[in-house]
């Protein structure tokens, strides 16, 4: 769709305009509900936002990763819930069939994710795999026309709500590591999906989470991303190099949102016979906050633009989502302190946020994974 700035700052409006008219009045709404207003949703979908990165031959507006980026600062800034309904359907969602998909699977399932009438997610954590994903056990047995599955997912996002999952499986037994592992599309009325209960979670209420359970569960054959067995993890790691870039910039998004609330505290405050912005700590907090946010904004931008012009950008990703998250969490430290006894009490969005941006530091790759990404990449460029 973007095809100049001009149509690109339309678009920034229309969201930044949507995220404060709508999303931002009733964050509190679904903090209390742990439910997502459907006349928001349609909205969403009216506006296109479940179809950002999806080609637009599809039905999606096909955004090049820094224009996506540039549009997650602006939906970030209301509380996380809302980007996570159409994040994946966005990333993880739908991006193993973007990018690997048959051409027959691109055509039955890419309009409907890009139109919101289906929500993607994507089934790769386990009970006794997390950060070693390698390890999952879940297996798909060739039978005939169909795949027969077994096994168990954790803490998959928007399960409770998804029309499909992008299931990774062990389709050779024999074989250990990430070889053995393929994707499949199953979709959520097939014989033998069941959901566990939503989790309850510290935060980001009104974005789900659950167990997903695969009991000879029958895939057709078909339903095999790429129609290729054995390349499942190389699919999942190339989505998670996007999901890391764009959650990198949901985390600059949410501290930009943070650090205005606590700037307009600060102002408004008064202690000592004057408002409390004008006490040098709390400036401190303020320039320490705005120089971190200006740092991820930079890199974010920068490795967008690299992944656009082709380049390999896995450790760059890395060490978006390494300093992203841990400076989003310190923002939302800052921002508790700055409120003071205010920010503890739940009137306040710093005591949500400080509770909601937590996640950020786990998911796609926890800080720890990231390092380790990051420190291999450098390892094998030296050896070169």
């Amino acid at each position: 769709m973007i095809r100049d700035q001009e149509t690109l700052q339309l678009l920034l409006d229309s969201v930044s305009r949507f995220v404060r008219d709508v999303l931002v009045p009733n964050e509190n709404l679904v903090a209390e509900t742990d439910e997502m207003p459907p006349a928001i949703v349609a909205q969403m979908r009216t506006l296109g936002l479940f179809g950002l990165s999806i080609p637009e031959q599809y039905g999606g507006l096909q955004l090049t990763m820094e224009e996506e980026v540039r549009v997650a600062f602006e939906i970030a800034r209301a509380s996380p819930a809302f980007r996570s309904l159409i994040g994946t359907n966005n990333g993880i969602g739908s991006q193993g069939i973007v990018i690997d998909g048959t051409e027959q699977q691109k055509q039955h399932y890419l309009p409907k994710l890009a139109a919101g009438d289906i929500i993607g997610a994507f089934a790769l954590t386990e009970p006794g795999s997390g950060s070693d994903a390698a390890s999952l056990r879940t297996s798909a047995v060739r039978d005939g026309d169909f795949y027969i599955l077994n096994g168990s997912k954790r803490y998959i996002t928007n399960a409770p709500e998804a029309g499909i999952f992008t299931v990774m499986a062990r389709t050779d037994p024999a074989k250990r590591g990430a070889g053995a592992i393929s994707a499949f599309i199953v979709e959520k009325d097939t014989p033998g999906l069941s959901l566990g209960k939503i989790d309850r979670k510290m935060g980001q209420r009104g974005a789900h989470t659950c167990d997903v359970h695969f009991d000879n569960c029958r895939v057709p054959a078909a339903n095999l991303i790429g129609a290729k067995e054995g390349v499942g993890f190389k699919t999942a790691m190339k989505v998670l190099d996007k999901g890391r870039l764009h959650i990198a910039a949901v985390c600059v998004g949410a501290a930009e949102r943070m650090l205005d609330d606590a700037l307009r505290y600060a102002m408004e405050r008064q202690q000592f016979g004057q408002p409390i912005v004008q006490f040098q700590l709390i400036q401190a907090m303020l320039a320490d906050s705005k120089t971190e946010i200006y740092a991820a904004r930079c890199m974010v931008i920068d490795c967008a633009r690299m992944r656009d012009d082709g380049a390999d950008v896995a450790l760059e990703a890395s060490c978006c989502k390494l300093f992203a998250s841990e400076m989003c969490g310190r923002v939302a430290d800052r921002s508790v302190q700055i409120h003071g006894g205010a920010g503890y009490i739940a009137d306040y969005a710093a005591e949500r946020f400080y509770r909601d941006v937590r996640l950020f530091r786990i998911y796609e790759g926890t800080s720890q994974i990231q390092q380790i990404v990051i420190a291999r990449n450098m390892i094998r460029a030296a050896q070169k």
